[in-house]
């Protein structure tokens, strides 16, 4: 069971009691502050809730809004997270570059963010 949630540390005590195995974090407020320049205001709290979830033994998902200009660093700094949503900007990418590009662009993105915080 994966629950799709707001950046809360706090919440992740309340996760680990319902069982779930998974959170996925709600990431619109990093995605609308990234856009506008500010995606280090929003950070702490999706830093401080992955990091809470895996002291509760829960893997860390995330999703929405994310894209080609805001999933590295988010990945770069988020510990831990196992599996991203991206359709909504994959198929918008799509559309210009192909699935196959768009493809190797998100997994160009993802491996630069790995090696680069290794």
């Amino acid at each position: 069971v994966s629950l799709f949630m707001d950046p809360l540390p706090e919440a992740m005590a309340v996760v680990e009691q319902l069982g779930a195995a998974r959170v996925e974090l709600y990431t619109e407020a990093y995605a609308r502050a990234a856009a506008q320049g500010r995606a280090e205001d929003v950070m702490p709290s999706f830093v401080q809730t992955a990091e809470a979830a895996q002291r509760h033994g829960i893997e860390v998902n995330a999703g929405h809004d994310l894209n080609l200009q805001n999933l590295p660093l988010f990945l770069a700094r988020v510990p831990g997270v196992r599996e991203v949503s991206i359709g909504h900007a994959f198929m918008a990418d799509a559309l210009e570059l192909g699935y196959r590009g768009a493809t190797q662009a998100y997994l160009h993105a993802i491996a630069s963010t790995v090696r680069s915080s290794s």
